[in-house]
């Protein structure tokens, strides 16, 4: 299979220096992207800014804001056989970034902020014949979230983790089925984790 993967967080500026984004290390990503590689698969990796080389092998592009991490998976998507969207996008981003830099005023500043655009939607709303993973990390209510996701997004399935995933080396995960029922689970270090899911993917949405 060739296999679209999105990984790593996405930035938003504020002005030419300062931007919005969050702690994702990336590791999840890199480590499926290794273990897809592993197993003879074609791997086209989207990665917004991590300190992680990528697995040898694998076509790598580089990102940085949430439009550019859109605008590379649309154009990647229709050759590929499915995504894995591992990816930390930021949900919203400045309505009107500052040129240059802001200086200090000694007065508070309001920030307003637009929602960002929805990757993974967008991607599961053209899926046609592919196949779509994406990830939910939640903190509350998070079988209920991962499963509006699921939904909003089209997903075949979802992967549950929580916030104890950020910057960790391990993981523990579900994978949803759209019809909210636990059809794997897989706990331990972030690349036996993504063996494990590599396999329940080529055994189950392989081919659909």
């Amino acid at each position: 299979m060739r296999i679209l993967i999105t990984a790593g967080p996405t930035r938003e500026y504020i002005d030419d220096v300062r931007f919005l984004s969050n702690a994702s290390s990336g590791r999840m990503g890199y480590s499926i992207a290794a273990a897809a590689i592993e197993r003879g698969h074609e791997v086209v990796l989207v990665s917004g800014p991590v300190e992680l080389s990528p697995p040898a092998g694998c076509e790598v592009h580089p990102v940085e804001t949430t439009d550019q991490l859109r605008q590379t998976c649309l154009d990647l998507f229709p050759r590929c056989d499915g995504v894995i969207a591992t990816a930390a996008v930021c949900d919203y981003r400045p309505r009107q970034k500052v040129v240059g830099k802001m200086t200090k005023t000694g007065q508070p500043i309001v920030l307003e902020l637009v929602e960002t655009s929805d990757v993974l939607a967008e991607l599961g709303n053209r899926k046609e014949h592919r196949w779509v993973v994406g990830f939910a990390l939640e903190s509350q209510d998070p079988r209920n979230n991962a499963m509006r996701k699921l939904r909003m997004k089209n997903c075949d399935c979802i992967v549950l983790n929580d916030t104890s995933a950020i910057s960790s080396l391990t993981n523990h995960i579900e994978v949803l089925s759209p019809d909210a029922e636990t059809i794997a689970e897989y706990s331990g270090r972030k690349e036996d984790i993504a063996r494990q899911l590599m396999m329940f993917i080529e055994k189950v949405l392989r081919g659909i």
